[in-house]
């Protein structure tokens, strides 16, 4: 983006009134934010939805000493700014009407063409929260998807964290300008989730993580993903909105269910109940719903003319082997697992190339 391009969009989100909606109306009728600010009042009044109190604001130049500091900070701290026109700007993003005009991001972060899913849920995850989402980014690591979340406490750290364990592309958004990480003991894990991944936020280095802040963030969070799975929630609470909010940009939503005496199942299983998201038991069931191909992993992985499988993937690849074709539950019944673990295990079992699924919940042994 040209430094004079940069330097009017700042100045034109720091007029009181413009916000991304109004900024890209008014763009998109006067050209660009340069013309904007030379654009006659009274061409300006025929745009629907701008007034004279508006028009007034857009004569007020201070904003031009603030777009200059903030394009100061931005260069000394090589941060990326992403205008909702480029083609960097995130494609699933787009395509949301109430998107951020500018998105600023630090890091090495890699959006085209990729899976991208969000994770979110309360700050005060229990051990079940932690160890579902543990093992669901590890089972889905070799398919190389990036791992969206808030950077907060609870469900959202976890998430950043295993993701980092298991070498994915992992993004925070944020929730305050790039001048500052919050919560403060986060502070140690940017260097490595910068290396692969980063942070995104579309608030200034001026703003502080007010409370306001946090639910403007969310829609990014869903905007930017393919899908949205909320790990744990209580009844109300910021990962419910984000869900809304994917709904509401015609996403996938998972919920992972709990049970009915659990305060930190109650969102997710509300969720269920009132068919806003989908029963998420296992990374098989998301590899299903979002019908991604298992078949063609974006990491290389060499072939194997010996492929390991341990006891449990073992006696269900022995089962097919001598039954030929099976349906899942029929998997799970003479084998002895339930059916959410057997789908975790020939999601593995697909991965390592010894079974391949069939329509209608089919499985057979390569």
């Amino acid at each position: 983006m040209r430094h004079t391009d940069l330097f009017y969009l700042l100045a034109l989100q720091n007029i009181e009134g413009v916000g991304d909606i109004v900024a890209k109306k008014l763009i998109s009728h006067c050209g660009n934010a340069e013309a904007v600010f030379q654009t006659s009042a009274s061409k300006l009044k025929t745009i629907d939805g701008i007034g004279t109190v508006l028009i007034h604001n857009l004569k007020n130049r201070s904003v031009f000493e603030k777009a200059e500091s903030e394009l100061k900070f931005i260069e000394s701290n090589k941060i990326k700014p992403l205008y909702f026109q480029d083609d960097a700007y995130p494609e699933r993003l787009k395509h949301c009407s109430d998107a951020p005009v500018l998105l600023y991001s630090s890091g090495n972060i890699h959006l085209n063409d990729r899976k991208i899913i969000s994770i979110v849920g309360t700050r005060q995850v229990t051990s079940y929260g932690m160890d579902f989402c543990k093992k669901l980014i590890a089972d889905l690591a070799p398919l190389d998807p990036i791992i969206v979340s808030g950077f907060a406490y609870g469900v959202d750290i976890i998430a950043h964290l295993s993701a980092m364990e298991n070498q994915l592309q992992t993004i925070g958004v944020l929730a305050h300008g790039l001048n500052q990480i919050y919560p403060k003991p986060h502070k140690k894990y940017v260097a490595k989730m910068e290396q692969n991944g980063g942070f995104m936020t579309e608030f200034r280095s001026t703003s502080n993580p007010d409370k306001e802040n946090f639910i403007r963030r969310n829609r990014i969070v869903a905007g930017l993903s393919e899908a949205t799975i909320v790990i744990e929630s209580a009844d109300y609470g910021g990962s419910l909105i984000t869900a809304n909010l994917a709904n509401d940009y015609n996403r996938d939503v998972f919920a992972v269910p709990g049970r009915v005496t659990d305060k930190y199942s109650q969102g997710c299983n509300n969720l269920i109940k009132q068919q806003k998201a989908n029963v998420l038991t296992s990374a098989a069931d998301l590899v299903y719903m979002l019908n991604w191909d298992i078949q063609k992993p974006i990491k290389s992985v060499q072939k194997q003319l010996f492929i390991q499988l341990d006891n449990e993937e073992q006696k269900i690849y022995d089962f097919l082997q001598k039954n030929g074709k099976q349906l899942l539950d029929v998997i799970a019944l003479d084998c002895g697992f339930p059916i959410s673990r057997v789908s975790g295990i020939l999601l593995h079992m697909e991965l390592k190339g010894s079974v391949r699924p069939l329509p209608g919940k089919l499985f057979e042994s390569i």
